[in-house]
């Protein structure tokens, strides 16, 4: 994980709402976690430590926020944020959720009235992942970019930005970067400029989203706006050992049926021994641990060594890459626990698209 020290503050216009948890928090009753720990947990890059650390410090509720373009179905690679905004809820931070219509839609993934209906699909499917409903605010990226004090700030950044600067922090997140529509050179001039307008304090993501939020840092100030702290979560690979991706169908939907998910999992690209791009074992990594406090539970037939218990992800991988865990085995416990850690999102949603 790429870490990067250095300290400035950060402001919100909120008013504290009060006062938070100890430097150190009890998990299970077993162990102590340190709140930077956790914060920090299966992330890949925070910029910067001292600042989130001054974060984590301060006499109030920071704000922390991701923003999800809606456009379809609420998959594992999102809830990897999702993860990550439970444990910042853990350490105090209060989470705004941007369901992101209005970019949808400037980067073609439908009309307004189809992005605005996915994003209340989307808002479910979060709440339903375990989000604390006293410390999450959803908010739609209509509701408020189309005013004129919104739209003046972006025309203002624009003036500060190249061309070739807006388009290489749209490469890894637009529809068609070959050949790019002017609206999606909008795209990440709107980022910054939500993070500003609703006092974010840290910004979430996954690592795709570093050029826009590295642009939102230099920019911002330029503005008289602060930088925001920037938090951002690796890319898992998907079912077939390549990019996830929603047009190749090597994902999970987080409402899929269980029957769908155990099926998916059990034919996932999973070579023995081997950790790099292993969808199975990064889905154990940063889907089941963090989730399942008890652990995950392999059960064999005794003469295939029977069951084992593991507490941590690093002793499970220790198992596989030394042969002791067949692929197959891995597979049916994975998918056992994440159907257990899906259940109250199937039952949530029901019919719901």
């Amino acid at each position: 994980m790429k870490i990067f020290f250095m300290w400035k503050g950060a402001r919100t216009k909120r008013e504290p709402k009060a006062l938070y948890l100890p430097i150190h928090l009890e998990v299970s009753g077993e162990f102590a976690l340190d709140k930077l720990e956790l914060a920090m947990r299966n992330t890949e890059e925070i910029v910067t430590v001292d600042e989130l650390k001054g974060l984590l410090e301060l006499p109030r509720r920071p704000r922390a926020y991701v923003g999800y373009e809606t456009s379809g179905k609420v998959h594992l690679g999102h809830m990897l944020t999702a993860n990550k905004l439970l444990d910042l809820q853990k350490v105090g931070f209060d989470v705004v959720v941007l369901l992101a219509d209005l970019h949808a839609f400037l980067n073609e993934k439908g009309t307004l009235e189809e992005v605005r209906k996915i994003a209340d699909y989307n808002r479910d499917c979060f709440m339903a992942l375990g989000l604390d409903p006293e410390r999450t605010e959803f908010v739609y990226g209509t509701d408020y970019q189309l005013k004129p004090d919104y739209m003046l700030k972006i025309l203002q950044m624009a003036r500060n930005t190249t061309l070739n600067r807006a388009r290489r922090s749209m490469d890894e997140v637009s529809r068609s970067a070959e050949n790019p529509m002017v609206s999606q050179m909008i795209y990440p001039l709107m980022q910054a400029i939500d993070i500003a307008d609703l006092h974010i304090d840290l910004a979430v993501g996954g690592i795709d989203q570093r050029k826009i939020h590295m642009l939102a840092r230099e920019e911002l100030p330029r503005l008289g706006l602060p930088a925001p702290v920037c938090m951002h979560t690796p890319l898992i690979p998907g079912l077939n050992g390549e990019k996830m991706s929603s047009s190749k169908g090597n994902n999970i939907a987080v409402d899929e049926p269980a029957a769908d998910v155990e099926k998916k999992i059990k034919s996932a690209f999973c070579p023995a021994k081997e950790v790099e791009n292993n969808p199975v074992l990064a889905i154990c990594k940063y889907h089941v641990f963090p989730r399942l406090e008890e652990g995950m539970t392999v059960k064999r037939p005794e003469k295939f060594g029977g069951d084992v218990h593991y507490q941590s992800y690093e002793a499970l991988e220790a198992d596989f890459v030394s042969g002791a865990m067949h692929p197959m085995d891995l597979k049916k416990a994975c998918a056992d626990s994440m159907n257990q850690i899906l259940a109250p999102v199937r039952e949530k949603m029901g019919s719901a698209i």
